[in-house]
């Protein structure tokens, strides 16, 4: 029998690209990608995230590659890829996929090619005709779709029928306000959302400006998320704290939506 995702608990996938950007600022060759993604899987990291841009300001080609053969020693863990379908991203995925390396889920995310940083979900009807082949594709590559998507519940159903597996919510919006008055007016906003994918058939998964001040209340709120990818606090945090004692707190926060 499958698990019901609405009582399974929240996997933490941690996002390298702050590491990549601090050593691509030198030639040195540190920090280690591949050691950050080493001491965070031993801390109980459940997976990696990367998001290799066009320009490769942070995370570079051959990161993905050394990174998808790091996890080859982890099978139990997740390799998740992110970017836009429509520039590099299907091209490394094949590539990955073609020397036998494990990858386990693509994030599509509409960012165009000089974006600071992600800042919006794909839109439906007018996004739903291009991302069905590239869907299609990777799920015939063996690996699972995730949509990054605004906290907008009617928008669910036509993000299950391009043939996702899951969405991503966009949190930035709820991170943003979790110091205003409008907090629990986001957060009604994204545990309706939330109900809506679960509704339409869609596993969920949350990322962007989540840190431990405001995760347990947005897991304690939001039905069944099944993943979170954090990045930005999460290596800020690390900065202060280290790798391990970071993650072993991520985790203790993740823990707390669950007690």
């Amino acid at each position: 029998m499958t698990a019901d995702p609405r009582r399974s608990r929240t996997a933490l996938s941690v996002n390298l690209n702050k590491v990549a950007l601090v050593r691509n600022t030198r030639h040195l060759g540190i920090p280690s990608v591949t050691r950050a993604a080493t001491l965070c899987l031993q801390a109980g990291a459940a997976g990696i995230t990367v998001h290799p841009r066009p320009d490769e300001r942070h995370i570079r080609r051959h990161d993905v590659f050394e990174l998808a053969e790091l996890m080859r020693d982890w099978p139990d863990r997740e390799f998740n890829i992110e970017g836009n379908p429509f520039h590099n991203l299907m091209q490394m995925a094949r590539e990955v996929r073609a020397r036998g390396l494990p990858l386990h889920q693509l994030t599509f995310v509409p960012d165009s090619e000089g974006q600071f940083t992600s800042d919006h979900g794909w839109s439906f009807p007018e996004d739903a005709d291009r991302l069905r082949p590239v869907v299609a594709e990777a799920r015939a590559l063996g690996v699972r779709v995730s949509l990054f998507m605004d906290a907008e519940p009617a928008q669910m159903a036509a993000a299950r029928a391009t043939g996702a597996d899951r969405v991503e919510l966009y949190t930035e919006p709820y991170a943003a306000a979790w110091h205003t008055p409008q907090r629990p007016v986001q957060l009604e906003r994204f545990r309706a959302a939330g109900q809506a994918a679960l509704d339409a058939g869609l596993g969920l998964n949350a990322g962007h400006d989540l840190n431990r001040e405001n995760l347990t209340a947005f897991l304690r709120t939001v039905p069944g998320v099944q993943e979170v990818s954090i990045g930005h606090a999460l290596m800020a945090d690390a900065l202060e704290l280290g790798y391990t004692a970071t993650v072993t707190d991520y985790l203790r926060c993740i823990g707390q939506a669950y007690g």
